[in-house]
């Protein structure tokens, strides 16, 4: 990637106060591209902040804004395109959703005419595809990022045309050109890394037991809470399990919880949440000796920055295997162990638990081996790159 430009710079190409620096965000609407574009968002806003640029404006486009108040508090507009998913198997859907791509690209045409932005940065997926259709129509320079291994069929197309490329495994180097592509991992908030031990063991009221931190993505995994309350009435005994269903599956599973603790002596040791908010989520993987998670990119990368041991469980049928790889690349750093979906019985991820938390030597090792693996600088690299394409775009 090509030298920053000087910061002089921007008052030269700038040089009247009014003038703004207008970002475009593209990406889908899951908290695996969110969480990333918010630390991005973040780390722009750090950059304007310290170099003192006027205005930066922020604009995310995607079919859902997958948290509409955390954009509001980010001062980042959003804008509603429509978007169809790109299915490789026959579908009735496909046919639906062919239409709404067709809107969204006139959609994002007509928004994009309307306020030119200097730089478009997007996460690929189906949802940023109708901003870098138009984008590339109005050459306007693009950034991408790869979240997984394998790209998906967006950005496999977008490379041809984006200026640069940003991934987050080095095995995805073999997908791009060369020449454009830097590995800089996995954008991760900042505000869920650090915390401090005997002020989250206050917060969730924990005692000297080990802490299970059960992820199941922002969304929650059916398959991942019915397995953790398979295993309440045998862990408990032994560890904390502090426990992220999801918002839709937060009554089902307190309510199963409830039954299937009713006698347990350590029921108050099982913490439930629907969603765990960031102060919240920085204080419970501070505390947690073990995660247990999917096995999304910003899992992963989440995880590897808190320097903490891991079992991951693939989703059985993500896109292009996408979930399957990321686990078995990370897992052979030595920081993971890997459960398939197909396999994960009560048993199987009991006896898996154990045997990391009864091992000592093996946990330090995983913690070593997770923090290697961590690129907390991903976002500003990012940010950088978006800043200094936009100032060579208005030379």
């Amino acid at each position: 990637m090509r030298r920053r430009l000087p910061r002089w710079a921007f008052y030269q190409i700038f040089p009247n106060t009014e003038d703004n620096m207008k970002i475009l965000l593209a990406g889908g609407g899951t908290g695996g591209h969110f969480y990333p574009i918010v630390a991005v968002v973040r780390a722009l806003k750090k950059i304007a902040e310290e170099e003192a640029f006027i205005n930066m404006e922020l604009t995310y486009f995607s079919d859902q804004p997958f948290d509409a108040n955390m954009l509001r508090e980010e001062g980042v507009r959003f804008v509603s395109v429509s978007a169809g998913k790109m299915r490789r198997y026959f579908s009735f859907l496909n046919f639906i959703d062919f239409f709404k791509t067709i809107l969204g690209i006139f959609q994002a045409i007509i928004a994009i005419y309307a306020d030119m932005p200097d730089v478009v940065f997007a996460k690929g997926a189906y949802a940023s595809f109708p901003a870098l259709l138009a984008a590339r129509l109005f050459r306007i320079p693009v950034i991408i990022h790869e979240s997984d291994i394998a790209p998906g069929f967006v950005n496999s197309w977008a490379a041809k045309f984006a200026k640069r490329i940003a991934i987050s495994f080095p095995e995805s180097i073999k997908y791009f050109p060369e020449s454009k592509t830097a590995l800089v991992g996995n954008p991760v908030r900042s505000r869920i890394l650090g915390g401090n031990l005997n002020e989250a063991r206050e917060i969730f009221g924990i005692d000297s037991a080990p802490v299970i931190l059960a992820l199941g993505g922002s969304q929650g995994a059916q398959k991942i809470n019915n397995v953790i309350l398979d295993i309440l009435p045998d862990m408990l005994s032994e560890a904390v399990i502090i426990h992220q269903c999801g918002p839709k599956n937060l009554d089902s599973v307190s309510k199963q919880s409830l039954v299937i603790l009713e006698k347990n002596e350590f029921k108050d040791r099982y913490r439930l949440y629907g969603f765990i908010n960031e102060d919240d989520l920085r204080s419970a993987s501070c505390a947690a000796s073990l995660i247990i998670s999917r096995a999304g990119a910003g899992a992963i990368f989440e995880i590897a920055a808190w320097g903490k041991p891991s079992i991951l469980i693939p989703i059985a049928d993500s896109p292009q295997d996408h979930q399957r790889q990321n686990a078995y690349n990370y897992a052979r750093t030595g920081a993971a162990a890997v459960i398939e979906e197909n396999n994960l019985a009560p048993h199987i991820l009991i006896a898996e638990i154990k045997k990391i938390l009864s091992d000592k030597t093996r946990q330090i090792s995983m913690n070593k081996a997770a923090a290697a693996f961590a690129k907390i600088d991903a976002a500003e690299k990012i940010a950088r790159q978006i800043v200094d394409l936009a100032l060579e775009h208005a030379l």
